[in-house]
């Protein structure tokens, strides 16, 4: 389906600010649609076809209107005389009588769009009167709020350029709870589900009638001491359009207002009210998770660095050269998982960029094992993020393969070693295939894997971890290439 914003490029010749004008209005206009229980539709002039519809929202609080997508889709001609009208006279109209859809009577309102004092679309806002039922107090209020909404955008008020974006999760929407206040504070009406919210909070009483700044500040005075959102004061007396979160001790509530203003006068506002208190208690339960699971790795870390300095003493004394050389490899091997697993503590999930974990590996590994000789290391292609799972093994195999290739391939030469990653997306699993070249002495003659040494079976082992296979194979014009391909577990 087609965006706005190629909707916007394919149809219209606005100005940049102009479309984003459009953006901000879509980007709230399900708030809207909400209190006016209709669906909405945004209309731009579309060149020989007159006007050309590029958004459509549905009211999640009451009977939508067009089943289907109707985006794309050019006005009919009475349609069309109707939203000329909206746009040459700058003002709502409506259409003097229900017209019927299908086997729904539609009430049909056109309002301009007007940004820096010019019309550069119409909105339609459609109502399904269907039903026949007594309309509640409720619903009335909703709809003579919306209305007020509809008011700013055909003067411009509405939407807000300075509102807020990007604000946590749990923001509130209508059917959370909805205060309609006075041009002093005072509760005109609350909905259910927002006196409720109040009383969740810790609040006794009334709200209709009250002052709901002194509501609130009353019970941010009874909780614990805790440092209080500076915008708190003009969200709940309507002032500017912004967003709030009030915690006291029984409850956490968001709160939006959206100022009602007439010429720049204010006259009211709404305010949105939502229970986050849940959505809080999970997300600090994933935080806490998160932090216990990071704060395991570092000590994981501290312990096998621990085990490697307590190797490294034994090494000393022992006077076997043999005994010292498997002390030595052990060493490093235990340093290769203590890499992994700090570089887990640094991170927020069970995934790790393993590009890092590569490159510090691939370097210790060459600065360690090459002390006669000197050795270049270079790292090509990307790992990409893998579950730690998966990092370990991948850590381990890379270690031995280019500890190998520097132990054999470079016995009394300098020379070079390539590590190359290449990953390749799937449904399954991605696929990791990584070659480790050097141009060394090559393999030796009558090469057979399972009769290597310890550190070609602990290749082997951990290959098989992930699913893969590997081959060993002299690179040209000499050297030894050994390329291993594993299916990564899908990242989550």
């Amino acid at each position: 389906m087609t965006t706005l914003a190629g909707m916007l490029r394919q149809t219209t010749t606005l100005e940049p600010a102009q479309s984003e004008w459009l953006h901000l209005l879509v980007g709230d206009w399900q708030m809207v649609a909400d209190l006016s229980f209709a669906d909405l539709v945004l209309w731009v002039r579309g060149g020989m076809d007159g006007w050309r519809a590029v958004a459509h929202v549905r009211p999640n609080t009451g009977p939508m209107v067009f089943y289907d997508d109707i985006v794309g889709r050019s006005s009919t001609r009475a349609r069309a005389a109707t939203l000329d009208e909206a746009a040459r006279g700058r003002r709502i109209v409506a259409t003097p009588e229900p017209t019927m859809r299908e086997d729904m009577s539609v009430r049909e309102d056109a309002v301009p769009v007007v940004c820096e004092g010019q019309v550069i679309a119409v909105v339609t806002r459609h109502m399904n009167l269907t039903g026949g039922r007594i309309t509640s107090r409720l619903e009335l209020t909703y709809r003579d709020l919306a209305d007020s909404i509809l008011r700013m955008v055909a003067t411009g008020e509405f939407p807000s350029p300075s509102a807020p974006t990007g604000l946590r999760r749990g923001a509130p929407r209508v059917g959370d709870g909805v205060i309609h206040l006075d041009p002093d504070g005072v509760v005109r009406y609350a909905s259910p589900n927002a006196v409720s919210a109040i009383h969740r909070m810790g609040h006794v009483g009334d709200v209709l009638g009250e002052t709901l700044a002194k509501i609130v500040a009353d019970l941010e005075g009874e909780g614990e001491s805790h440092q209080v959102d500076e915008s708190l004061a003009v969200v709940v007396m309507g002032r500017a359009a912004w967003r709030t979160e009030v915690e006291t001790r029984t409850a956490t509530v968001t709160m939006r207002a959206i100022p009602f203003t007439e010429h720049g006068v204010r006259r009211g506002a709404m305010l949105l009210l939502r229970d986050v208190s849940e959505l809080r208690r999970r997300e600090q339960e994933l935080l806490t998770k998160d932090a216990t699971i990071r704060e395991i790795h570092h000590r994981v870390k501290n312990n096998l660095q621990t085990v490697a300095a307590l190797l490294r003493l034994q090494a000393r004394r022992v006077p076997e050269e043999d005994a010292k050389a498997a002390l030595a490899e052990a060493v490093r091997r235990v340093a290769t998982i203590a890499l992994v697993h700090e570089t887990l503590s640094s991170g927020f999930d069970e995934m790790v960029s393993f590009d890092e974990i590569a490159v510090r590996g691939l370097r210790a590994t060459v600065e360690v094992a090459t002390a006669e000789h000197h050795v270049e290391s270079r790292f090509e292609g990307s790992f990409g993020r893998v579950r730690a799972e998966d990092a370990t093994a991948l850590a381990m195999i890379i270690s031995e393969l280019v500890q190998n290739a520097i132990e054999h391939g470079f016995p009394d030469r300098s020379g070079t070693v390539v590590v190359r990653a290449d990953r390749v997306e799937a449904e399954a699993g991605d696929e990791l295939t990584v070659t480790v070249t050097d141009d060394g002495a090559g393999l030796p003659a009558g090469f057979r894997p399972v009769l290597a040494g310890l550190g070609t079976r602990i290749v082997t082992s951990f290959v098989q971890d992930l699913r893969g296979k590997i081959r060993w194979a002299n690179a040209h014009p000499h050297g030894t290439k050994v390329t291993f391909v594993a299916r990564l577990r899908p990242v989550r």
